[in-house]
């Protein structure tokens, strides 16, 4: 069931202000990482904004649903949107990587509310959600684990030992999306590591596979809603390959290396925000 026009528009607004926000916290720093963080702007709003079973209010509640941040150092779109959601105000996130700041460059479970784990160093996420996801399913809990994963930790050994258990456990309450924008610290994936044919290679390892546009926003809330039949009735997790551009929204930063992890200056920070705009 797709989106509907109201609900549409109401998330695209949200996306606006999420992408002002990265933009102008990173500004602030001086630092941080605004590519990763424009490329997966779609996938978190309809997640947060139209899928995910939480209180911000209870964020320990135990019946909620685990939104696993493997790409932690992603913190400019995390922190934006967990105020968004209610967690807490956000009218500090300009101290963004200041000393005694709560919003560090990395996401810190014991910093901020309503961050699942801690994350940032690539590898640990994946294996974090496979926990979670068999802890739950022992538990005898109503609910799902969402994973967000970057690609370039598909390069991480790790990250496939996790993968094989997902699917050796059978956790079909499990829903991986991978923030497929081909770019990573230094330089273009497939240069730097070949990981095609990504989609086999799950299938290989005995996980349910789904390709989407990741800023699609019906796309991704159709492919997610499709994971909720998938997973529990093949009893296998599900992975979503979202397609996306590094750096999205903002034309100069669009699948350039270089905003993996620099900052925009005055002058850059005006051009992006008027073409957010």
């Amino acid at each position: 069931m797709s989106l509907s026009e109201e609900k549409l528009t109401e998330l695209k607004e949200i996306t606006k202000d999420l992408r002002r926000s990265i933009l102008k916290m990173t500004h602030a720093a001086a630092s941080g990482h605004p590519g990763g963080s424009l490329s997966a702007v779609e996938i978190l709003t309809v997640l947060y904004f139209s899928i995910l079973k939480y209180d911000p209010q209870n964020p320990n509640w135990q019946e909620r649903d685990r939104m696993i941040i493997s790409k932690g150092h992603s913190t400019p779109l995390v922190y934006s949107i967990l105020a968004k959601a209610g967690y807490y105000r956000g009218d500090d996130l300009l101290t963004f990587r200041q000393l005694g700041s709560p919003y560090q460059g990395h996401i810190d479970r014991l910093k901020v509310p309503g961050i699942e784990t801690s994350t940032g160093s690539l590898g640990h996420g994946t294996s974090f959600a496979v926990g979670a996801a068999l802890g739950c399913r022992m538990d005898k809990l109503n609910n799902r684990i969402y994973l967000l994963q970057s690609d370039g930790e598909l390069q991480e050994g790790s990250t496939w030992e996790a993968i094989m258990s997902a699917s050796h456990y059978n956790l079909g309450n499990l829903t991986a999306i991978l923030d497929r924008n081909r770019i990573q610290l230094d330089g273009w994936t497939e240069e730097t590591m070949t990981l095609e044919p990504i989609a086999k290679r799950f299938e290989a390892f005995g996980w349910h596979v789904l390709e989407v546009d990741g800023h699609d926003m019906n796309q991704i809330h159709d492919a997610i809603l499709k994971t909720h039949e998938i997973g529990p009735r093949e009893n296998k997790p599900c992975i979503i390959i979202a397609h996306t551009v590094k750096g999205k929204g903002v034309s100069f930063m669009e699948d350039n290396v270089k905003w993996h992890g620099v900052a925009p200056n005055d002058e850059e920070l005006k051009m992006a925000l008027r073409e957010i705009e």
